[in-house]
């Protein structure tokens, strides 16, 4: 009878504390997806900006040669990351789906301009130095228009600003709710074990020989659900690789490492603190206190 009661008792215990392991293990997982998305919100953000092209149109008798020519020097001003070429026939290609095939026939000769996309520096994607870049531009002789969308410039640097904001919020939110919730399901943990703390007291054990081995689980607690939070983040970013595999590039691996490595910290710190606040608090009450 009694091996069947301890049975029973061994298995109330090792489920409540896989669940406590599950539990912490998810909030960890949500902390640690807010948190790559954080330490990669710049790298982000640049692949954004630097998806808008501003494009020079050179003079009619300008050609491929003198494009090349001027895409050299443009990539060593430093503002411009890269250059695309666009020759004659390219534009006329480019034009044929947009008027129909037929609409060279009123020409005789290609009236195409060779032109220039232009991949500007993210740190450059503002509208003052879009303006400046445009001004430097059209004092080459070979361009003979700059074009590029002000307003997009305008509402995306618009956005990217709210979204940070709000992203800032959610983050510390987060943290916060991640922290608390950590902190209830450690001390629901240790407030069940609470007779066993008062009669290790009764007993005469101090205080720091009752918490030692509390900590220690808490210990073990905060590293197996870090680990499984890890896990979990790993098939999400699997799952990011898959769809959305251009978003994916733009993850630095050592960001990334470091992000799981504090998931894993995260969840021992709180999970200890957590205990033997828990435990402290506990061993201060007396025997009719533990029954409320």
């Amino acid at each position: 009878m009694a091996k069947n009661e301890s049975n029973i008792l061994y298995r109330r215990l090792l489920r409540s504390y896989f669940s406590s392991v599950i539990s912490i293990s998810l909030v960890l997982f949500l902390a640690g997806m807010v948190g790559v998305l954080v330490v990669n919100a710049r790298s982000v953000s640049n692949y954004f900006k630097e998806n808008i092209t501003v494009t020079a149109i050179l003079n009619v008798e300008a050609d491929e040669a003198d494009a090349s020519g001027l895409a050299d020097e443009l990539e060593k001003t430093g503002y411009i990351k890269g250059v695309r070429i666009v020759t004659k026939e390219e534009g006329v290609e480019e034009m044929k789906e947009i008027l129909g095939e037929d609409f060279m026939d009123v020409f005789e000769v290609n009236p195409i301009p060779v032109s220039m996309e232009l991949q500007v520096a993210a740190d450059h994607v503002l509208t003052d130095s879009l303006a400046v870049i445009e001004e430097a531009l059209r004092g080459y002789p070979a361009v003979d228009d700059v074009v590029y969308q002000q307003s997009l410039v305008e509402l995306l640097n618009a956005n990217l600003e709210r979204i940070g904001l709000v992203a800032g919020i959610f983050v510390l939110l987060l943290l916060f709710i991640s922290v608390v919730l950590i902190n209830n399901t450690v001390r629901l943990n240790v407030y069940a074990k609470r007779f066993t703390i008062h009669t290790m007291r009764l007993v005469g054990a101090t205080k720091g020989f009752i918490t030692r081995p509390f900590v220690g689980q808490a210990f073990f607690q905060g590293l197996i659900s870090g680990a499984i939070a890890d896990v979990f983040i790993l098939c999400a970013l699997y799952l990011i690789r898959n769809e959305f595999y251009q978003l994916f590039t733009l993850f630095d691996a050592m960001l990334l490492g470091l992000v799981m490595v504090a998931v894993v910290l995260l969840g021992m710190i709180i999970c200890m603190v957590s205990t033997s606040a828990g435990v402290r608090s506990l061993i201060s009450l007396n025997r009719n206190e533990l029954y409320y």
